[in-house]
């Protein structure tokens, strides 16, 4: 049987100020019809420029330079540029990273499926309209009626994506490529998606190529699986067998790079030094640099894809059978060795104790809602609405749940970046709400933040050491300008980076970089605590790892306190030693990492923990489904905030907010469940 989709010696290059770039270099693939074909590998690899090469959406300053796509026998390179218009959204639909940006702000649900329509079908009026009645209820839109009217930034990052493959699959499109199509969601709406992506392909004997970095949604999804790394793809096999023992050394990288449960007490596995720039003219292997197993050979000679098993192919000089016979048996311990390479090892993971170096008690922020031309206030953001906790010198405290949530106002009013509405906070016996100015500038030192992105949060006209400086002098750390150069260095030593760094801007380093100059710039006045947003999630697994490190060895020689915001359970396994769980502005339950997400109480957790995709599907798991959206916080439900979401809902949880119920040593959950057990 002849695949749907067939990629032959594609190469796709770009030109640039630095040279020629390229960023696909020679990929070979098939994909046959109802098969959900897996890409992984590290930003900049060429996933993305595949499925822009296969759409020939490419930009101005790239071109495909060799090879051909074919669908089903047809070969896309060969077409004018007007039958290209009939393939796409027809026979080849693209779901985007970002739905915010792929959707337009400026036309309703209704006209862009419409658009699709009136392209791709004969379906007008009526027909039509009912059409995308039926597409809107197929992904699961509730009040798909009211919802074709309305704008993109009316609705939620789980509606819009929901949006997104409605339009991509309105023209019953024969291959659908997904980028990255869960990573801006949380786990609950990302197990939606996915699992509508699969009902839908079931239902349509549809294609898709999966384009991710997540290898957890890969376990949940593919039929196959292919590795990139440098523009080349270095492993291809079927997902149990990749999943099972995964040959080329990047691959196994990638699996020991991942946090969790295994790696905690340890340091993760780093695939050492960067991706090499695709201007390089390679005589070798691309991964030798950053390999432990490779030898000359490897420097010398472009290794081709070999056949290692059923399926499986690898890029790789070791599995080389001519290379083995020649090396003799004394190169066996060496694969041996590679493939005795694993997790690191668990070890005990106890919260360090000790007297409170935060206390956060009743903490509330609200937003006033103010209408009309004098702008009275007519109601209010429940944003934090009364959550307390203690955190010690030398632990951290992952705070998790859904976006919008309150995870990240609850940090920015801990450090008082926002004035709470009430609540105290207390650091070090001494209530910060109550300091204003010189007071609290003072203490700035003793609490900082490290941002998401650090791009965004690092000033591109700024010389790193600039970036450095500013926060010393602000806040009077090291009196001289000597005294602060030699405390720079130290501190990008710190983080791993060369004194020399601090004369470069930002944008001459990689995403690992930059935030490694955050974690040195918040350093540099020497905290005791230290806010965590999400410092990890735009990064790689292979970077995430370099960070994760860096922070447990900092914790360890400084004994720091982090309040680590997230919504990756792996990371909050790895590194956290109690763990809280937000629902609409409180905390429904917190406890060790072992009680929360070993033991999970409430119903809201054990949702969330349920939605999260394991690297192991050998045994069914149960995902339990939410109903309906995350409510406003503007207007949040009487009682228990999660009352109409919730599978184990009764008449009284309608009536008052639960109290926190002990339930272990450290384990506290609000829910009526509980509460009638424990009388």
């Amino acid at each position: 049987m002849s695949a749907l989709l067939d990629i032959r010696d594609l190469k796709t290059w770009l030109d640039s100020s630095g040279g020629t770039v390229r960023a696909i270099d020679g990929v070979s693939l098939e994909v046959e019809r109802g098969e959900t074909f897996a890409i992984v590998g590290e930003s900049g690899c060429g996933k993305s420029m595949t499925a822009l090469s296969v759409l020939r959406l490419l930009p101005e300053a790239g071109q495909v330079v060799g090879g051909s796509v074919l669908l089903g026998g047809e070969d896309l390179l060969c077409l004018p540029e007007t039958a290209m218009r009939g393939v796409r959204g027809r026979r080849i639909a693209m779901i985007f990273q970002e739905p915010a940006t792929s959707l337009n702000p400026v036309l309703t649900v209704g006209m862009q499926i419409a658009e699709v329509l009136q392209r791709h079908t004969a379906l007008r009026g009526k027909a039509a309209h009912k059409r995308m009645l039926e597409l809107l209820d197929a992904v699961g839109i509730p009040d798909p009626a009211r919802r074709l009217d309305e704008y993109s930034f009316q609705l939620s990052g789980g509606l819009k994506q929901r949006v997104m493959i409605a339009v991509a699959l309105a023209a019953e499109p024969d291959l659908l490529i997904a980028d990255e199509p869960t990573t801006a969601l949380d786990v609950t709406i990302q197990a939606q998606v996915l699992d509508l992506l699969s009902e839908l392909q079931r239902r349509n004997g549809m294609a898709i190529l999966l384009i991710t970095h997540d290898l957890g949604v890969v376990a949940q999804m593919a039929h196959k699986v292919a590795v990139m790394y440098a523009g080349q793809i270095i492993e291809v096999a079927p997902r149990e067998q990749f999943f099972r023992t995964p040959l080329h050394p990047y691959s196994r990288k990638l699996f020991q790079a991942l946090p969790g449960s295994a790696s905690r007490g340890g340091d993760l596995a780093v695939i050492r030094g960067q991706v090499p720039p695709l201007t390089t003219r390679f005589s070798g292997c691309r991964f030798a640099e950053r390999c432990d197993f490779a030898w000359e050979r490897c420097h010398s000679e472009v290794p081709g894809l070999t056949t290692a098993g059923p399926g499986q192919r690898i890029r790789c000089h070791l599995y080389d059978r001519d290379e083995a016979g020649r090396r003799g048996a004394g190169e066996i311990p060496v694969v041996q060795a590679l493939h005795a390479a694993s997790a690191i090892a668990s070890s005990a993971h106890s919260s360090v104790g000790g007297a409170a170096l935060l206390s956060v008690r009743e903490l509330k922020v609200h937003f006033p809602i103010r209408k009309g031309l004098f702008k009275r206030t007519v109601g209010q953001v429940k944003a934090v609405d009364g959550m307390s906790f203690e955190l010690a010198s030398g632990t951290t405290l992952a705070l998790v749940g859904e976006s919008g949530c309150g995870k990240t106002t609850a940090g920015k009013a801990i450090l008082q970046l926002i004035r709470p509405s009430a609540g105290s906070v207390r650091f070090e016996g001494h209530e910060l709400t109550r300091l204003r100015g010189g007071a609290l500038r003072r203490r700035r030192a003793d609490f900082q933040l490290i941002f998401q992105d650090p791009y965004a949060s690092l000033n591109p006209r700024m010389r790193v050491a600039d970036i450095l400086a500013e926060g010393m002098q602000a806040l009077g750390v090291a009196d001289t300008p000597a005294e602060r150069a030699a405390r720079m260095d130290r501190m990008l030593a710190q983080v791993g980076l060369n004194a020399d760094a601090k004369l470069r801007y930002p944008h001459e380093f990689s995403g690992g970089q930059r935030q490694r100059i955050a974690i040195a710039r918040v350093l540099a006045v020497n905290p005791k605590l230290i806010v965590c947003d999400e410092p990890t999630s735009a990064l790689d697994v292979s970077v995430q790892a370099q960070i994760l490190n860096l922070l447990k060895q900092l914790q360890r020689d400084l004994g720091l306190a982090y309040l680590f915001i997230t919504h990756n359970i792996a990371v909050v396994e790895h590194l956290a030693h109690a763990v809280a769980v937000m629902y609409l502005g409180r905390i429904v339950e917190r406890g060790s990492v072992d009680e929360v997400l070993r033991t999970p109480k409430h119903p809201y957790t054990q949702a969330l923990l349920s939605a999260v995709p394991a690297l192991d599907q050998a045994g069914e798991r149960k995902i339990i489904r939410l109903q309906g959206e995350l409510p406003s916080p503007a207007n949040p439900p009487l009682g228990c905030h999660f009352h109409p979401r919730c599978p184990q809902a009764m008449p009284e949880c309608k009536l008052d907010y639960p109290d926190s119920v002990r339930t272990g040593d450290s384990h506290e959950v609000s829910c009526l469940l509980y509460r009638a057990q424990s009388r």
